[in-house]
């Protein structure tokens, strides 16, 4: 069991470097081992070159924004995540810190979202997200508070000009309907992206961007596979949400950006493209969809 244990903690090796560089559209630098610089350097030894720096909550947010302006090929992205507002509201021991929150209700939910839109107007800032709604983890009384907190990450990338990246867990329909009630920013990222093809067909008539992590790598997800083939090419991009998701073969191991090659070669392989081919058009297609 020890043994197995430690296989899980090992890193994947270093995958061949990609001769065109892409970016990594949603990784959480701060939850993976190592320093940052550690990170970026390691990414960029094979071809990922830029990354996305995505908050969670109000200090993560704050991280992503000091991180983005200490590196130029990061970019933060700002927001309360979909499960961040009910603890904020409700008060809960599982929030991103692990200790236990008191109820704060509307008054300490308004102050973070004030916090989050200082940190939106700064220059770093590319995206205000991930934010959207979470099913999986939130029960019926938090529903609510993530559409309340959901409708005013819209309405504040909206203000800053700035791409909204949407957590959609377990709420396909739901996330949809208060896109289109809202209205959608100009630039939309679906980050790991999770739909079907129908679903996928909807997006790109809004033209919304479909972000697809390791799990399109996993041979059970034939249904996001056929997502990712009913996507136009100019709205894939591609990520890791690092530490999470670590594509195949090394499932179950610490995820980071250095691991973009082999999700975008799995990637290629489904879309019948050139390595390089789909590389030029992820690299574009993130630069666009975020405005750097």
């Amino acid at each position: 069991m020890a043994a197995k244990d430690d296989a899980r903690s090992t890193p994947p090796p270093l995958p061949e470097p990609l001769a065109v560089a892409v970016a990594d559209s949603h990784t959480h630098l701060d939850m993976q081992s190592g320093t940052p610089a550690e990170g970026l350097a390691k990414a960029a030894s094979v071809g990922v070159t830029t990354v996305v720096q995505v908050g969670c909550d109000v200090p993560g947010s704050r991280w992503a924004a000091e991180l983005a302006a200490q590196y130029e090929q990061v970019h933060a992205a700002v927001a309360l995540h979909p499960n961040e507002a009910p603890r904020i509201f409700l008060g809960d021991a599982d929030g991103w810190s692990g200790r236990q929150r008191k109820a704060g209700g509307a008054a300490a939910l308004d102050e973070a979202l004030a916090e989050i839109d200082r940190l939106a107007a700064l220059p770093q800032v590319v995206a205000v997200g991930e934010t959207g709604l979470d099913y999986f983890r939130t029960g019926p009384e938090g529903v609510e508070i993530q559409k309340e907190s959901f409708r005013r990450h819209i309405e504040m990338a909206k203000r800053h000009g700035k791409a909204l990246v949407i957590h959609d867990r377990e709420a396909h329909e739901d996330v949809i309907a208060v896109l289109l009630a809202e209205g959608a920013p100009e630039r939309t990222v679906f980050h790991c992206y999770s739909g079907d093809a129908e679903m996928a067909k909807t997006c790109a008539e809004h033209g919304w961007y479909l972000s697809f992590a390791g799990p399109v790598t996993f041979k059970a997800n034939q249904p996001l596979r056929d997502a990712l083939l009913a996507t136009p090419p100019d709205r894939i991009l591609v990520e890791t949400d690092a530490p999470f998701l670590t594509p195949h073969p090394y499932r179950g191991r610490p995820n980071a950006p250095y691991l973009i090659p082999v999700t975008v070669r799995s990637m290629a392989a489904t879309l019948g493209l050139a390595e390089d081919e789909l590389s030029a058009a992820i690299a574009a297609n993130t630069a666009r969809a975020f405005g750097y």
